[in-house]
């Protein structure tokens, strides 16, 4: 598994960074339980503050498409369940979309809910 930052399309290192490790969930490269490097180590190789790795592992793992498991380290996360796993990388690109438009968390969230016909 090689992560790397993705191209320099003027974008912060961290959006890069969340991007490319999405690329390679939805492309299989990272399957469930993949272990991901140290942040630490990834900081290193990528020439970024560890903070950086750190917010987007951070980051991550509050969307569910990361665990952290302590020393074990952080993995992908995953469901084996088809459905969950589409509405995983449908929720991901979504968010993809939002943030390249500017929109912040609670907007987002305010269109899911409308597009779901809630409140």
């Amino acid at each position: 598994m090689d992560i790397t930052l993705g191209p320099a399309d003027g974008a912060p290192a961290s959006d890069r960074l969340r991007r490319r490790i999405l690329e390679q969930i939805r492309s299989g490269e990272l399957p469930p339980t993949a272990k991901l490097p140290p942040v630490r180590a990834l900081a290193e190789r990528l020439g970024v503050a560890p903070g950086t790795v750190a917010r987007v592992y951070r980051e991550l793992e509050q969307e569910g498409v990361l665990e952290t498991r302590g020393r074990n380290g952080t993995v992908v996360a995953g469901s084996e369940d088809p459905v969950a796993r589409q509405a995983e990388e449908a929720a991901a690109a979504f968010a993809d979309r939002a943030r390249a438009l500017g929109l912040g968390t609670d907007e987002a969230l305010r269109l899911v809910r409308t597009a779901m016909g809630g409140n």
